[in-house]
C-alpha cells in the first residue's frame, strides 16, 4: 500500500486504519481470526455475533484479536443483545474502536458505548432509519442495499440508498450490499461513501469461520443464486422481524440453502486471504479512481 494512503477518508484517518474497508461482522463467519487478519492488513476488522451470539461465544472469538496492536470492532444483532444483556457487557468490556449494534429501534446502547468512549454504528436500509439512528447519536451509519447477504431491510438498492443518505445526514456513512470488488469499492467512495462494508466477499476467506461446505458453495454460486426467505429463521425459532429477512444462496433448483450471500457473489470466485484480498481491493479501487481523475 503506498505511503500516502490514497484510499483514506476523514473517517478511516479518525479511526486510525489505513484504508475504509472493514468486514461485515457476520455471525457464523467473522471470528476474531478473520478480525485480526483485516486489522492488520489495515482495514477495521469486525467481529461478529449473530442470531445464536452469547457473551461466552463473543468471548472466545475475542482471544483471536489478544495483543492486536491495531483498531477492531464487534458487530451484534439488537434483538440479540436483548435476550442476552451479558453479551453487551462482554463486547463494552473489550473496549473496541467501533461498536455495531443493528436491526433495531431502542438506541439506549449508544449512550453506554460513548460513555466508555466507543465509536457506534448500526445498519439501516432506508433515509427514515438514518434519521432516527442520527437522531440517537449513532456515529457512523452503515448504508445496507437490499443485494446484501445475511439479514436487512431489502428495500431498496445500495447505490440508490447510499446516495440519498449522503444527501440527508451529515454523519459518515459505509456502504454495504453487493460490493465484492475492487470496482464496487471504487463506485462507493467516488459516490463519497467513508467506507466500505463487506460481508460475502470476506467470508470466503480462510480465516473466517464459515464451514467448509458453504464456503465451496459460495465459490461455485453465480450473482443471480440467491433469494430472501425467512424460512430457515422460523425453523430454528429466531424471533427476527418480517421486514428482516435474509438473503442466501439458492441450490440449482432454485431452493433456498442456509449459506448467507449476497448478490456479489458471483465476484467471489477463490478463498484468498484476508491480507491479500484488502490489497487487491483497494489496489485495484486506488487504480480505477486514479484514472477517473485523470478523464
Amino acid at each position: 500500500m503506498p505511503s500516502k494512503k490514497p484510499l483514506a477518508t476523514p473517517w478511516s484517518r479518525s479511526m486510525g486504519i489505513d484504508v475504509p474497508v472493514v468486514n461485515a461482522p457476520m455471525g457464523g463467519a467473522a471470528g476474531g481470526r478473520l478480525a485480526a487478519a483485516v486489522s492488520r492488513a489495515g482495514g477495521l476488522g469486525m467481529v461478529g455475533m449473530g442470531s445464536a451470539g452469547t457473551a461466552e461465544q463473543l468471548d472466545a472469538e475475542l482471544r483471536g484479536v489478544d495483543g492486536l496492536d491495531r483498531p477492531f470492532g464487534i458487530g451484534l444483532v439488537h434483538w440479540v443483545v436483548e435476550a442476552r444483556p451479558g453479551l453487551l457487557d462482554r463486547a463494552l468490556a473489550a473496549r473496541p474502536a467501533l461498536l455495531s449494534v443493528s436491526f433495531g429501534d431502542d438506541f439506549a446502547w449508544v449512550a453506554r458505548a460513548h460513555e466508555a468512549g466507543i465509536a457506534t454504528a448500526t445498519q439501516i436500509g432506508t433515509v427514515e432509519a438514518a434519521h432516527r439512528a442520527v437522531a440517537a447519536g449513532v456515529d457512523v451509519l452503515v448504508a445496507r442495499g437490499a443485494e446484501g447477504g445475511g439479514h436487512g431491510e431489502p428495500r431498496i438498492g445500495t447505490l440508490p440508498l447510499l446516495t440519498e443518505v449522503l444527501d440527508r445526514v451529515d454523519v459518515p456513512v459505509l456502504a454495504a450490499g453487493g460490493i465484492a470488488s475492487a470496482r464496487g469499492l471504487a463506485a462507493v467512495l467516488a459516490a463519497g461513501a467513508s467506507g466500505a462494508w463487506l460481508g460475502t466477499v470476506f467470508a470466503a476467506c480462510p480465516e473466517a469461520i464459515t464451514p467448509q461446505e458453504a464456503r465451496a458453495a459460495m465459490l461455485a454460486a453465480p450473482g443471480e443464486a440467491t433469494a430472501l426467505t425467512r424460512a430457515f429463521d422460523i425453523d430454528n425459532g429466531y424471533p427476527w422481524p418480517e421486514h428482516l429477512p435474509e438473503r442466501v444462496l439458492t441450490d440449482s433448483a432454485g431452493a433456498p440453502t442456509p449459506v448467507n450471500a449476497g448478490q456479489g457473489v458471483g465476484m467471489v470466485t477463490g478463498a484468498v486471504p484476508a491480507a491479500d484480498l484488502v490489497a487487491r481491493l483497494c489496489g485495484g479501487a486506488e487504480a480505477l479512481l486514479r484514472r477517473w481523475a485523470q478523464c
